[in-house]
């Protein structure tokens, strides 16, 4: 099929999955997406189309095509990217997919399973794109620390990367902030200073504390030294 037939393909399966309150649902989530580049398809819906979809030479011609119309056709090319299990293809894909990413959503589904086996290579990739100062690629940058590193690769030069990130962006700022909640959820003796040295602007520090504060897995006594640190 030629490009155009496989686009028309796509979205021609993609409607069919369409679900009209899910669309509703969606566009007021995401107010940096127009509500009309919203088709309205479930997300285990979506993956099983990707799966079906990956399988099928039309997919590599799929993803030859930027910048797509739909915001599920994004989604869809992100779990085709994030389904690759070839290293050096996965960056490679990324890095063309990245600047056309136009909202959180896209950018937080997307996450390679194939990064777990490359982790000393993928953190030059990952200082790259929080360098990078386009929104949802800084996001996507500080969101593989967050998947990645705050386990047993965790060393402390990773929560400094984000701490040193500075955006007037909100969904940079609620990243960040999500990044030092779980981080203290994971790390909390070692990424506690961060927040006792307010290393963070006053929005995002408040936020981490809100939703480490929000966490399970932080104990009632931390959770009430964490609101002493607020920034009034």
């Amino acid at each position: 099929m030629e490009e155009k037939d496989i686009i028309r393909y796509v979205q021609d399966r993609l409607f069919e999955l369409q679900d009209l309150k899910y669309r509703e649902f969606q566009a007021k989530l995401m107010p940096t997406v127009s509500p009309e580049c919203i088709i309205g398809v479930r997300t285990p819906a979506l993956r099983k189309f990707a799966k079906e979809f990956g399988k099928t030479e039309g997919a590599k011609e799929f993803l030859r095509h930027l910048p797509h119309r739909y915001y599920e056709e994004n989604n869809l090319h992100g779990f085709l990217v994030a389904g690759m299990k070839d290293y050096e293809q996965c960056v490679e894909e990324l890095d063309r997919f990245l600047p056309f990413v136009d909202n959180w959503a896209t950018c937080d589904l997307t996450s390679p399973k194939i990064f777990k086996k490359h982790l000393p290579e993928l953190l030059k990739k990952i200082e790259e794109w929080i360098a990078s100062g386009h929104t949802y690629t800084v996001r996507f940058g500080i969101g593989m620390l967050m998947s990645f590193y705050l386990d047993g690769e965790f060393g402390l030069k990773y929560p400094e990367m984000v701490a040193e990130v500075r955006s007037e962006e909100y969904y940079v700022n609620m990243m960040i902030a999500w990044y030092f909640a779980t981080a203290l959820a994971k790390q909390y003796d070692a990424v506690l200073p961060f927040i006792e040295k307010r290393r963070l602007d006053k929005w995002t520090h408040n936020k981490a504390i809100q939703k480490a504060v929000e966490s399970y897995r932080i104990t009632d006594e931390q959770k009430g030294y964490l609101r002493t640190l607020k920034i009034r």
